[in-house]
C-alpha cells in the first residue's frame, strides 16, 4: 500500500537510473542521503503536526485545577482506533519500530514495505494523541528507515548500499524529531550499523543534517525538549558521589523497565479475546492516567516541567492538585509516576497501540533523576539542582534500556544546548549501562530478536549466522526407507540413489534411525544375505536437529559428534531432512561476502 502514484515512482526510478550512469557510486550515495534526509525530515514534521492536532482537540482545553473523567476513556478509544487501522488498513505489524528495523536488516534484506512510509505516522499519532503512554520516536524511526529502504529499492541498490540508506533514514528521523544531528548519527552507529567506516559515516551525517535543517525550517529552533542551564545548575565536583548513586539507580531502573515491559506485554497479549484485551488495557490505562495525568501520551510536558524545576505543574488535572505544594507528597507522586510509566507503556503496546519505548525511557530517567534531587533537598536541605539531575537521569535510564550510552550522552548534551553536564552525563550513563548490562546484556529492542536468532550485532562473525536459515539449508532429497525392507530391497534402491545415507521411518513418518552405505558394502554383494532385515544395519544418529533451531547452535553438535551430516526432525520426531556441516560453512562464506562487500 502506498500513497505515491505508480507513475511518479516510475519516473523517479528512471531519473535515478540516469543519474547512476553519470555519477560514481559514492556521489550517488551522497545524493540519495540528501533525498532521504529531506523526506525523513518532512515525515517527522507531518507526524508532529498530526499529533499536535489530535492532542489539541482532546486535552488542551482542560482547566489545570480540575480532574478530567475523559482521561478514563481516551486511551481505550486511541488503542481501538489504532488496532482497527493496523488490522484492516495496514494488515502488517508496525509497532515497536526500532525492533522492526533491526528485523528488516536481518531477515528482509533491509527491505521495508512502502506503507511504512506513512502508516506508522497515522497509527502513532492516533495512539499517542489519545493518551497511549508510548513514545513517537519508534514510529518516526520506522518511517525514516522505510523511506530510506524504498528510495534504495527504487534506485536498485545492493544489500550493503540499501542497508546504509535505511540507516540514513532512521538517523535522519531521530535527528529531525530532536533537532539533534549528532544524536541521529550516533544512534545509528551504536544501535543499527554493523561496520563503522568513513564511507558510511559521511552519508549518515549528510542525511541527519539535512533532516534537521528541514525540521528547523518548519518548526523553528526550539528542540522538542528545550532547557537552558543556569549557573546554579552547573556541575560540581562534590556532587560526583551523588551522580554515582544516580547511575546505579538508573541501571536498576533500566532493568525494571525492560523486565516489566516484557512481563506486562506477555500478560496482555495472552488475553484470548481482542475485545477483552481492549477492555482490560483501556480500563487500566484510563484509571492510571486519571490518577496520574503526566502518564498521558509520551510525557514530554512532564519532563519539561521537571527540567525547569516546576514540579507543581505535574499536578495539573490531578486529584492531588491541592497537595502540590507539599514536598513529601510531591516525592511520592513523582516516584509513583516513574514506576507506573513502564506499566502504562507496556500495556499500550501490547493492546494494539503504535508507539515505542524511546520517550518512555527518557521519561522514567527524568523522574528518577528528579527523585534523587528532591529526596536530597527535602531530607538534607542540600539545594541540589533538580534540572541537572533530571537531565542526567534521562541519559542514565536511556543508556541502560537501549544499551546506547553514547546516544544518550549526546542527546542530552544537544538538548541542553551545551556540554556543561558532559562529565556527569558520562559518569551516570556508563554506570547505568554497566549495571544493566550485568543484569541483562540485551536492550529492549534486541531481546526478542536474540532469542529467535534474528539479531544483527557489531560482532560480524555472529551476525553472519542471522542470515542463515535452517529451513533453507536443510536437504530433503534423501530416499526414505521402511523398517520392513530387506537388504535386497535397498540394493535395488542404491543403484539409482545419489546419497550414501538413508533415513528409516515408520508408517507415521517418525525417524527410527539411519542406514549408511559404508555399513552395507561388505554384505550388499552377497545375494545370500539379501533377505536380512534392514534393521540389522540401522544405527541411531549421534544427534537430531530440531526444526527452527538456530544455525549457530547447530555447529557445535557436528564437532562434538565428529560427523558431517545430521537429521532434522520436528518436536514429534517426524523426519524432515538432513543438514550438513559443509552446506552451513558454504552458506556462511556467502553471507559473509554479502555483508562485507
Amino acid at each position: 500500500m502506498s500513497l505515491i502514484p505508480i507513475g511518479l515512482i516510475t519516473r523517479l526510478r528512471d531519473l535515478l537510473q540516469r543519474l547512476r550512469h553519470r555519477l560514481s557510486d559514492r556521489q550517488m550515495m551522497l545524493l540519495l542521503a540528501v533525498v532521504v534526509g529531506v523526506l525523513a525530515g518532512a515525515g517527522t514534521c507531518i507526524f508532529e503536526v498530526l499529533l499536535h492536532l489530535v492532542r489539541s482537540a482532546l486535552v488542551t482545553w482542560f482547566p489545570a485545577s480540575e480532574a478530567q473523567f475523559l482521561f478514563l476513556i481516551y486511551p481505550a478509544i486511541g488503542i481501538i482506533l489504532a488496532t482497527l487501522f493496523v488490522k484492516y488498513v495496514v494488515k502488517d505489524h508496525i509497532s515497536e519500530g526500532v525492533t522492526r528495523v533491526l528485523y528488516a536488516m536481518s531477515r528482509k534484506d533491509s527491505r521495508i514495505a512502502s506503507h511504512n512510509c506513512w502508516t506508522s505516522i497515522v497509527g502513532g499519532a492516533t495512539t499517542i494523541g489519545f493518551g497511549g503512554s508510548v513514545g513517537p520516536e519508534a514510529p518516526i524511526v520506522l518511517t525514516g528507515a522505510a523511506i530510506g529502504s524504498n528510495v534504495g529499492k527504487v534506485a536498485k541498490l545492493n544489500y550493503k548500499e540499501l542497508t546504509l540508506l535505511l540507516c540514513c533514514g532512521a538517523g535522519a528521523a531521530v535527528a529531525a524529531i530532536f533537532k539533534a544531528p549528532i544524536t541521529g548519527v550516533v544512534f545509528v552507529l551504536e544501535i543499527l550499523m554493523l561496520d563503522i567506516t568513513a564511507s558510511s559515516v559521511i552519508p549518515l551525517l549528510i542525511a541527519s543534517i539535512t533532516a534537521t535543517t528541514v525540521a528547523l525550517m518548519f518548526r523553528g529552533f526550539d528542540p522538542i525538549i528545550s532547557v537552558t542551564l543556569s549557573a546554579s545548575d552547573a556541575f560540581q565536583l562534590a556532587q560526583i558521589p551523588l551522580y554515582v548513586l544516580l547511575g546505579v539507580c538508573c541501571g536498576l531502573m533500566s532493568y525494571y523497565f525492560t523486565e516489566v515491559n516484557s512481563i506486562v506485554g506477555k500478560f496482555v497479549k495472552n488475553i484470548s479475546s481482542q475485545y477483552k484485551r481492549w477492555g482490560f488495557a483501556g480500563a487500566l490505562l484510563g484509571i492510571m492516567i486519571f490518577i496520574f495525568p503526566p502518564l498521558y501520551g509520551e510525557g514530554y510536558e512532564g519532563m519539561t516541567a521537571l527540567m525547569h524545576g516546576n514540579v507543581e505543574n505535574l499536578f495539573d488535572n490531578s486529584l492531588f492538585y491541592k497537595f502540590r505544594t507539599i514536598e513529601w507528597v510531591a516525592i511520592i507522586y513523582v516516584i509513583a509516576i516513574m514506576f507506573g510509566k513502564v506499566v502504562a507503556m507496556a500495556t499500550t503496546n501490547a493492546a494494539g497501540g503504535v508507539g515505542g519505548t524511546f520517550a518512555p525511557s527518557l521519561f522514567v530517567g527524568a523522574f528518577m533523576g528528579a527523585t534523587v534531587a528532591l529526596v536530597c533537598n527535602v531530607l538534607f536541605d542540600w539545594h541540589i539542582s533538580v534540572v541537572s539531575f533530571t537531565l542526567v537521569g534521562m541519559a542514565g535510564v536511556m543508556a541502560g534500556v537501549m544499551k546506547a550510552p553514547l546516544t544518550s550522552i549526546f542527546l542530552i548534551a544537544e538538548l541542553s544546548n551545551g556540554y556543561g553536564l558532559f562529565i556527569p552525563l558520562m559518569i551516570v550513563a556508563c554506570i547505568a549501562f554497566a549495571v544493566d548490562y550485568t543484569l541483562d546484556r540485551d536492550s529492549i529492542y534486541t531481546k526478542q530478536l536474540r532469542m529467535r536468532g534474528e539479531l544483527l550485532t557489531h560482532d560480524k562473525d555472529q551476525s553472519v549466522f542471522v542470515f542463515l536459515s535452517l529451513e533453507k539449508l536443510m536437504e530433503t532429497d534423501f530416499i526414505r526407507i521402511r523398517e520392513s525392507m530387506t537388504l535386497g530391497d535397498l540394493v535395488h534402491i542404491i543403484s539409482s540413489a545419489r546419497r550414501n545415507i538413508f533415513p528409516v521411518i515408520d508408517n507415521f513418518g517418525h525417524l527410527l534411525g539411519v542406514v549408511q552405505l559404508d555399513d552395507l558394502r561388505e554384505d550388499m554383494f552377497k545375494r545370500d544375505k539379501w533377505g536380512r532385515s534392514i534393521i540389522h544395519y540401522m544405527i541411531q544418529p549421534p544427534y537430531k536437529i530440531l526444526e527452527h533451531e538456530q544455525v549457530q547452535s547447530i555447529l557445535p553438535h557436528f564437532e562434538e559428534n565428529h560427523t558431517w551430516m545430521l537429521p532434522v526432525v520436528d518436536k514429534n520426531n517426524r523426519y524432515l531432512g538432513f543438514i550438513s556441516k559443509s552446506r552451513i560453512l558454504n552458506a556462511y562464506r556467502e553471507a559473509l561476502v554479502k555483508i562485507s562487500q
